[in-house]
């Protein structure tokens, strides 16, 4: 087994270790390499998990039909699932939803009106153009109370020209018995069975979600044995995201412009860099709204939203000379939502009069800003110069290893009982709280389940206690931690 030592890390087959993990496993630097547990250790954490896809389902129509309505409701009904991050601010666009065992990303668009010339509706035409390509699975909502319109005709025209699955839905069935005989009425835009539904009382929603997902594509890009690290480049208009993936592989394969918002797709370059495969996926910028004046921009957020979905790490480009804004926050958000690693690349960092202290006073303002982002790697680089882009691989390969570690239950156990005895667990009415057990489930990022007495008595602060611990030991620098705490009976 090949190693050898870069400051408080190991390197074995490319892969980085803490030191004081292997202090853990009461190794010595000298001979380490000779015992298999610890061998079968680092094989372990070097094992790629598998890449999961969400669907992306589309509400369309042409405007008030309700579906804003639907889209709220399933946001915030019990079928669905949406995190919020404390601290982050976002423009409820889409919604992470799950339904059964399918996990999707609901897109709420604007109205169609595909005959009018005014300049609103032709925008709102282009908007929804965006969700349309995007989109796995087109929800065409219509409306029961106005009957079928031509500009109902004029939206089913385009959907069957996209060529994707589409669901009819009859919004506004507010009274069954009363509204039902209405809807047979939308047979007649030849989309298939329409589907009655209220947004308002929620009524017909699990039919509608049950045909919606039978219409999910089979997943993609789960093979075990492609260990290529996928990396997001994000972050708004004109921080330079593509003129750094230019420079890191040598020539002019994505456009670089300096008008706002011209990397409209996201785009996957393979790079090959010191023998080993990297994609990096870039992604239109995202402008903040009172600067938009083509609401296209509003889409873009779908498309950081599908690339880091496909990503492993996502690289945040913010420019030195902006500053920190609410936007990166934004953006930040999408990822530490997804549980991805993250790396913070400071752009233009050229432009900026330096002194001693430059580097420390933007990190703080990184920190306080993105505060829910404390495990994120931070690099300062120049696109226009090149400086410590070549870093920006290291750092890929450092957070990546982290991202895949493994740690064995005996250590993490080990661990765990010392942080207690370190810091006493918090109590209750005279009721302690006891952890149990605790194991590691998965990787990118680690997954780690913490059986205890009492789910109450596990605070949030204690939480946080325990990951730092975690990270004290091993590092998992750039990688978010997942804790899932499962209560188990004192008697068991």
């Amino acid at each position: 087994m090949k190693y050898e030592l870069l400051g408080n890390h190991i390197i074995i087959r490319s892969k980085q270790f803490p030191r004081k993990a292997i202090e853990r496993l009461s190794l010595k630097y000298s001979d380490f390499f000779n015992i298999m547990v610890f061998q079968n250790y680092i094989e372990k954490g070097g094992k790629m998990s598998k890449r999961k896809n969400r669907p992306i389902v589309a509400i369309v129509g042409r405007p008030n039909v309700g579906k804003s309505t639907l889209f709220n409701m399933l946001a915030g009904d019990d079928i669905s699932i949406v995190k919020d991050t404390p601290g982050v601010t976002r423009d409820r666009i889409y919604a992470d939803c799950t339904w059964l065992n399918y996990e999707f990303t609901l897109i709420d668009t604007g109205g169609i009106e595909p005959e009018s010339k005014d300049v609103i509706f032709t925008q709102m035409r282009e908007q929804a153009g965006i969700a349309i390509e995007m989109a796995d699975v087109i929800l065409f909502m219509v409306d029961v109370k106005t009957g079928l319109q031509d500009a109902d005709s004029g939206v089913a025209d385009i959907l069957r020209r996209s060529g994707k699955p589409v669901v009819l839905v009859v919004n506004k069935v507010d009274k069954y018995e009363k509204d039902v005989p209405d809807v047979y009425e939308f047979y007649n835009l030849g989309m298939g069975d329409p589907y009655p539904v209220s947004s308002v009382n929620k009524t017909g929603i699990g039919d509608l979600l049950d045909e919606v997902v039978k219409h999910f594509p089979e997943s993609e890009g789960t093979d075990e044995d492609d260990d290529r690290v996928r990396i997001a480049i994000v972050g708004k208009p004109n921080v330079g995201k593509s003129s750094i993936i230019n420079h890191l592989i040598g020539e002019n394969r994505v456009i670089v412009s300096d008008i706002a918002g011209t990397t409209r797709d996201a785009v996957d370059t393979s790079v090959m860099h010191a023998g080993q495969e990297y994609v990096f996926i870039d992604t239109a910028g995202l402008r903040r709204k009172k600067k938009i004046r083509e609401d296209l921009e509003r889409y873009m957020i779908i498309r950081t939203v599908s690339a880091v979905d496909r990503a492993d790490i996502t690289v945040l480009v913010i420019d030195a000379v902006e500053g920190v804004s609410e936007q990166d926050a934004k953006i930040a958000g999408i990822a530490h939502d997804r549980g991805k690693a993250v790396i913070i690349a400071v752009n233009k960092w050229d432009l900026i009069e330096k002194d001693n202290n430059s580097v420390k006073h933007f990190t703080e303002k990184i920190r306080s800003t993105l505060s829910f982002l404390s495990y994120a790697a931070i690099i300062f680089i120049s696109a226009k110069t090149g400086q410590r882009l070549d870093k920006l691989y290291e750092m890929i390969d450092a957070v990546s290893a982290n991202q895949n570690m493994r740690i064995q239950t005996g250590v993490l156990n080990e661990i765990i009982s010392d942080a207690v005895v370190m810091q006493q667990p918090p109590t209750d009415k005279g009721r302690m709280l006891k952890i149990y057990y605790a194991t590691q489930t998965g990787v990118k990022p680690p997954t780690f389940v913490l059986f205890c007495n009492s789910k109450d008595l596990f605070h949030f602060s204690y939480q946080r206690y325990i990951e730092n611990q975690l990270r004290n030991t091993f590092g998992f620098k750039g990688t978010p931690l997942k804790l899932i705490i499962r209560e188990r009976n004192e008697e068991n």
